[in-house]
């Protein structure tokens, strides 16, 4: 609207509507934000009436330094190959507008960066949720504030819910929600693809103690795709083995002295390649098939280390 608004001199709310694709209800509500943003729309009344912009504003230019442009540039990017982005193409537009008004020198040097850019991650197709969806959720979660929400299964089922969102996750190119679901009485998790539309209610909540969301998340999507339960001791620090084991793949914990591992595996073979891969000694708790899984891994290394170029 901003843009619409700084290219021509006068325009009606049903022009403005028709150009951004919404209601001229809509439309007022965006002029009346982009006053709180500073601003200056006047809006007249009557058979002529309309919006404009104050005689004589213009928006200040962008002023990025280097470092924040190729910051701000990669970071956009970035989220596009992993599957942050949001699902309207905002990524494209963000940067279009961002490259428009930096300085000519440094927008050619950004846009060079891009066209270098390569990446050892293949692109990732993410399902991504609605952008006033994510808004939603995270005013929700940082305000303890409950919401309702209509929610479509993977059976294509709608229901309604009433949730306390604990946490906001991505995780493997999916954004998920997790927290108190007052129609399961229960803890559960949510992906923000599959919301239909959610709105803020007046109740609000607390987080119990301790709460992690991304290891709750990581784990409630273990449980649901993988069928073995694992339980290392590792003996060694730790602070050290968090920052070895990253909580997509494993909680670490300390008990009774102890730090144990806890995850879930589709397969065993590869949890013993993991294993194997540590510094520190470790004693396997469960399931006792890992311990078979590692032996066989074990000596597969072994014949491996034995072979001989063949002349």
């Amino acid at each position: 609207m901003l843009e619409l608004l700084q290219a021509n001199h006068h325009l009606t709310g049903r022009d403005l509507a028709e150009r951004l694709g919404v209601d001229e209800r809509t439309v007022r509500r965006y002029a009346s934000r982009l006053v709180e943003f500073g601003v200056p729309v006047e809006a007249g009344r009557g058979r002529y009436g309309g919006y404009r912009l104050r005689p004589g504003y213009k928006l200040p230019p962008l002023m990025l330094s280097d470092d924040e442009a190729v910051a701000v540039t990669l970071g956009l990017t970035a989220s596009k190959r992993i599957g942050l982005a949001t699902a309207e193409p905002a990524v494209e537009s963000a940067l279009a507008k961002i490259q428009r008004v930096l300085p000519s020198a440094l927008r050619e040097r950004t846009q060079a960066v891009q066209e270098a850019l390569g990446f050892t991650l293949l692109p990732r197709e993410g399902k991504a949720p609605a952008t006033d969806t994510l808004l939603v959720m995270g005013e929700a979660v940082r305000r303890r504030t409950r919401v309702r929400l209509r929610y479509r299964s993977w059976r294509e089922e709608e229901s309604e819910r009433e949730l306390d969102p604990y946490g906001v996750v991505f995780h493997s190119g999916r954004w998920y929600v997790t927290g108190h679901d007052h129609r399961r009485g229960e803890l559960r998790t949510f992906r923000l693809d599959r919301v239909q539309s959610v709105s803020l209610q007046d109740k609000t909540f607390t987080v119990p103690a301790g709460f992690n969301a991304v290891e709750h998340v990581t784990q409630s999507l273990a449980g649901v795709l993988y069928t073995w339960e694992v339980e290392v001791v590792v003996e060694g620090p730790v602070d050290a083995v968090r920052k070895r084991i990253p909580p997509t793949t494993g909680t670490v914990v300390e008990e009774h002295g102890v730090v144990l591992l806890r995850t879930r595996a589709e397969k065993l073979d590869g949890m013993a390649r993991m294993l194997a891969s540590l510094e520190w000694p470790f004693v396997i708790r469960k399931p006792v098939e890992l311990r078979s899984a590692l032996l066989d891994f074990s000596r597969h290394l072994a014949a491996l280390a034995e072979r001989r170029e063949s002349l």
